[in-house]
Parts: C-alpha cells; structure tokens; sequence
C-alpha cells in the first residue's frame, strides 16, 4: 500500500513552526492576546462600570492598594437610561446610584442611618435616609413619604403614589443597597478606582497604536514600493521626503501636527500614525529595489503585466516578513509616544484614561504618599512594549530563511 505523500509546507506555516520555537515571542504574543482580551472586556472586570471609569468619590482620594469599604446605594432622582448590552459591557453606562462609602449602618422604621466614611484622619458624619429614597427614583416636588398600614406611601418622578410594604423594602435595602468594594490598586486623587482606569486605558493604548502602525505601514508600503520600483526622478523625490521627515525629531513633529488638527483621540492617531511611515518606506524600498531585478518580475513585464499588477500581486506579498515585523517595532514605538504625549498633556484627553496622563497626574507622589499610582501605569506600559519587541524579534527570526533554529 502507497504511503501518501506529505503536501509541502507553505510558508505560514513554516514560519509558524518557527515562531513557536522562540519562547520570548510566545510570551510576547501572550501578552499581547492578554492585553487585547482585557481591552475588549475591560468593564466586566472593573469595579467602576461608569463610561471611562471615571466615577468620582473624593471622600476615598489617595487610598492604598487593597482599601475595602462598605457602600450604601442611594438611587438618583433621574429618569434611568435603560442600559444596552454593549453599553454595559463595552462602553460604560452611567451609574444609577449615589454611592455614599459608610463604616456601619442602622436600619429602623422608614429610615436608615449611616455613619459615612469622610475621609482618612476625619470623624465619621451621621445621615439619615428615607427608604423610599434610597431604593426609589422619588417626585422631585414631594419627598415626602408616609407609613400607612405598614406601607410606606411616596410619589415617583412622575408624581404618580405608590405603595411598598414596609418589611419588604427594610428587607430590599438590607439586600441590595448595601455592597462592599475592594479597590485592589488604591484610589487616585478624586477617588476614582486605579485597577478600572489601567484596564480601560488599556483599550486607548491598544487602539492608538493599532490605527497609528496602519497609517503607517499604508503610507509607508505605498511611497517606498513606488520609489523602489519606479526608481529615477520618482525614487528620488520621495527618497529626499523620506530624509526630511527623518530628519525631524519624532515628538517636535507630533507636536506641529497636533496643534494643527487639535487635541483628541482621534487626532492622535493620525499625530502618531503620521510620524512613524519613514521607517517602513525606507525598508520596502530597499526590498523592492532587489525584487525587482528577479527573472519572475522580468517575466511579468514581457507578459504585458501593468505595474500596479505587478507591485500588489508579484512584489508586496514577498515583503510582508519585513512588513510583519516593522509593525511589531512600529506599535512599541506608536505606545510610547502615545503615553509621551498624554504626559504632556497634549494627548488623549480627560476623563478618557490613559497610561501616560495616569503617571502624568500622580508622579508627585512617587517620592511621597503612595508610589504605585504613577509606577504601576509606567510598569503597564513597559511590559506591552516589551511584548511586541519580543514578538517583532521572533518574527524577524522566523521568516528570516537564514536563521537557523533548533
């Protein structure tokens, strides 16, 4: 009986194999997928489900990693937005409820008093609440709530009466109003959870980097295959841009393209995206420069191929190793500039978090108070560039043919 012949390996899969092999780049692609997973569910592990995790409690300002406290719900006296799936999960949703941050509470009759928690070094201040108020989006003109026949009797928003017994929300309050929060990396000068702000910032470092290497890589495939295969007056031209633009200093440029286009999120991705195609031209060009001269290319040209046919189907995909692997580095060096930028002030801006206005806003107390709210943002950010240099160094190695790996 014939054996089957083994089909030849393409070389994907090849690279693949070879890729595997590199422990470094695997850890990097991990970190990278890890990151990418956070970004995408970021609101389902935050403790701060409000729209860029920016819900403010200043009576928690500067707290240590690891500070736990009792909170009481008390519910706004607003229309409730009927929350989306996506908006919950993906965006952030406003919270319905006032949290007030208590030491120990007392439930009797139609009230409940709390003594809430002002601050580190502050006496505990004693407030006292209507349940009908606490569980209930009550009529702004009549706060006023009555027990009748062990009901308690209040108007909605609406001005409409109802009627609740009154065990049953003394019960519901017990139940559901009253919850606990451990905010695992401390809290920042406003309050707001430290953990919720990193992971949501996540998403601005992961996104701005992504547009910024396709810009990037958009512009820089299309001047350098133009100039290295056109060469002459064409190579020239876009040879003396390529050194220009070099020449300038990457944040100095940044900085003239964002005063021309604004402030934003946005607008950083084109002010990153739009200093970092150099690179890539220059190496495609290189590359195409050498492709050109081989017998396939001559081949196509006596076959009548035009030169847009022969530079998308015949020359790029022999690039895409180079391509793969300027990305890698481009990404890096786009969530550098990103953080550089938000340091500065002239990046994504407020209440958006990011990394870089994170240590922005707390590098004043590395020296004092408490260090790991502007070392655990730079730590992030040191270990995603890290990442994608390990993944950009197994990948030059894997589609490189001349390196030889075990």
């Amino acid at each position: 009986m014939t054996e089957k012949k083994k089909s030849p390996e393409t070389p994907a899969s090849l690279a693949w194999r070879r890729l595997k092999k590199s422990t470094p780049a695997m850890v990097g692609l991990f970190l990278i997928a890890l990151a990418i997973f956070i970004s995408a569910f970021a609101y389902i592990f935050s403790t701060d489900n409000s729209t860029n995790a920016n819900e403010m409690i200043p009576e928690l300002a500067l707290q240590h990693p690891g500070f736990s406290i009792e909170f009481l719900k008390v519910k706004k006296d607003k229309e409730e937005i009927s929350e989306s799936f996506i908006g919950k999960y993906f965006i952030g949703t406003e919270n319905p409820y006032r949290m007030i941050p208590i030491l120990e509470h007392h439930i009797e009759g139609k009230y409940v008093t709390v003594k809430s928690f002002q601050g580190e070094g502050l006496d505990p201040e004693l407030m006292t609440f209507n349940l009908a108020d606490v569980v209930f989006a009550n009529s702004l003109s009549d706060t006023s709530a009555q027990i009748e026949n062990g009901q308690i009797v209040f108007k909605n928003l609406k001005n409409e009466q109802q009627r609740i017994s009154l065990a049953e929300l003394q019960q519901q309050v017990e139940k559901e109003n009253f919850i606990r929060r451990t905010y695992w990396l401390g809290t920042d000068t406003y309050g707001r959870d430290i953990l919720s702000r990193l992971l949501i910032g996540t998403r601005v470092s992961l996104s701005v980097g992504g547009i910024a290497v396709f810009i990037s890589l958009f512009i820089g495939i299309f001047l350098g295959s133009v100039a290295g295969y056109f060469r002459g007056v064409t190579d020239e031209i876009i040879s003396w841009l390529i050194n220009v633009i070099w020449a300038i200093p990457t944040l100095l440029l940044v900085f003239a393209i964002t005063i021309a286009l604004g402030k934003g999120f946005w607008q950083i991705f084109f002010a990153v995206g739009l200093t970092m195609w150099v690179g890539t031209a220059r190496v495609i060009r290189g590359q195409v420069m050498s492709l050109r001269e081989l017998d396939y290319i001559e081949a196509a040209r006596s076959m009548g191929y035009s030169h847009v046919r022969i530079i998308l189907r015949h020359i790029i995909p022999n690039v895409i190793g180079p391509v793969m692997v300027m990305a890698a580095s481009n990404f890096a060096t786009a969530i550098l500039v990103e953080a550089g930028l938000s340091f500065l002030g002239i990046g994504v801006q407020a209440p958006t978090p990011s990394w870089g206005s994170m240590i922005r806003d707390n590098y004043g107390f590395i020296v004092s108070g408490n260090p790991s709210m502007a070392i655990i943002p730079g730590v992030a950010i040191m270990i995603l560039v890290l990442a994608f240099n390990l993944l950009g160094n197994g990948l030059r190695d894997a589609l490189d043919v001349r390196t030889q790996m075990k």
